[in-house]
């Protein structure tokens, strides 16, 4: 049973710095392309980063702040963000797919997180 569990969120300052993190189990972690998504409150769920086989993508709005990387022995990724915005207040949700894209749209994961809550205070 595939497992994605989100950790790192919580309530910080504008300007402040959070590192998610994201436990995935039940799968072939090292082969999966791994993505961060976020949802804010009556929007979308939209695209953060995403790692994989090509390398690192980041949407505009967090390029230069947001960092995500991998550790494939601790079956774990990571989403450091730093420069925080009260824009960036929103559930981030973790995902698992093997997907052979860039990892930009959501339909390209197959396993997804309950998130965890991020709230930039201004």
């Amino acid at each position: 049973q595939v497992q994605v569990v989100e950790s790192g969120g919580g309530l910080v300052q504008a300007g402040d710095s959070l590192r998610l993190s994201c436990a995935a189990s039940g799968l072939a972690f090292s082969t999966y392309a791994m993505g961060w998504f976020r949802q804010a409150p009556g929007m979308e769920r939209e695209f953060v980063a995403a790692i994989n086989w090509r390398g690192t993508y980041y949407a505009d709005s967090v390029k230069g702040r947001f960092t995500i990387s991998r550790d494939n022995a601790r079956n774990t990724v990571y989403l450091q963000m730093n420069s925080l915005e009260p824009e960036d207040t929103a559930v981030y949700y973790c995902a698992a797919g093997l997907t052979s894209l860039f990892g930009r749209n959501a339909d390209e994961y197959a396993y997804w997180g309950l998130g965890t809550q991020v709230t930039v205070s201004s």
